[in-house]
């Protein structure tokens, strides 16, 4: 009983018991100013450049700056690479997190390091890499071009091979680490059912994993999308052939700052959309 006479009635919060206090600093109130502060400055940092762009887009000539021929070209190019990068992703990454996260084998972690790797790798040098690989002169490169013609380099499938160098990371790391926490016994319980491997990875674990390969494939189809360094390097920039919307912007903010403008509010709304797709796995709190 407390003294207004009703069981349980809330203490005074500055002067109520632990949990009172735990409850109070959950609000959020009385945040203290060293933190306050920077988090602020922080928040405005982020927000700054992205209200910039919304303030100083050319909304009554965006229409027809996007139908141009030339920024048709690019946002057409880069959703067929960043699709097809994707794919590539999926048929070669899949398999790669299944083998990360089901099987034992001596360097494993050296393995999943250099998967990793090209996350932090700066794009450029990934493009060096690549054409010291894949060029005519490169280390596979020289023989793809005299046993079998191909030349990757400057070409749209290049550009292919690019963005999957940059984006593949992601989808593997999302798969393996959905593996992870999927339960194995349902795959071994297949395997004693008399299951092969493989079928008890296509019939039981994928839709297991189904979430984190979407997930992946969402991340990886928008690093794909905006990839700029690796392509320039390996794939050049050459209008319809090459130039992705990341191209388009950097060569028209030298000549045209308003196609620029409007490249870039395309690739704000499909960076806000790969966000909004992943909110309940990524932006959610417990």
């Amino acid at each position: 009983m407390t003294r207004t006479g009703r069981p349980g009635a809330a203490a005074d919060p500055l002067r109520g018991g632990p949990r009172l206090r735990r409850v109070w600093a959950g609000t959020g109130r009385g945040a203290p100013l060293p933190l306050l502060l920077p988090g602020v400055v922080a928040l405005v940092f982020l927000l700054l450049p992205l209200i910039a762009l919304l303030v100083r887009a050319p909304w009554n000539s965006l229409p027809d700056l996007l139908t141009s021929t030339e920024v048709w070209q690019a946002l057409r190019l880069s959703l067929l690479s960043a699709t097809a990068a994707t794919a590539v992703s999926l048929v070669l990454g899949v398999p790669l997190a299944w083998l990360l996260a089901r099987t034992d084998f001596p360097g494993r972690g050296l393995v999943r390091s250099l998967v990793i790797l090209p996350l932090v790798l700066p794009p450029v040098v990934g493009g060096v890499a690549l054409l010291l690989a894949l060029g005519r002169n490169g280390v596979v490169g020289q023989w793809l071009d005299a046993w079998f013609g191909i030349t990757l380099p400057f070409t749209t499938t290049g550009v292919v091979v690019a963005e999957s160098f940059v984006a593949m990371p992601f989808l593997v790391i999302s798969v393996e680490g959905t593996l992870r926490a999927a339960d194995p016994r349902y795959e071994e319980a297949a395997t004693t059912l008399g299951a092969s491997r493989f079928t008890a990875f296509r019939r039981v674990t994928l839709p297991l994993i189904a979430p984190g390969i979407a997930a992946g494939s969402v991340l990886a189809w928008a690093r794909a999308l905006g990839e700029f360094g690796a392509t320039i390097t390996f794939a050049g920039n050459f209008p319809g052939r090459t130039q992705t919307m990341p191209l388009a912007v950097y060569l028209a903010l030298q000549n045209d700052p308003e196609a620029a403008i409007a490249l870039s509010l395309v690739l704000l709304v499909v960076s806000i959309a790969v966000l909004a797709g992943l909110r309940d796995r990524w932006l959610t709190t417990t």
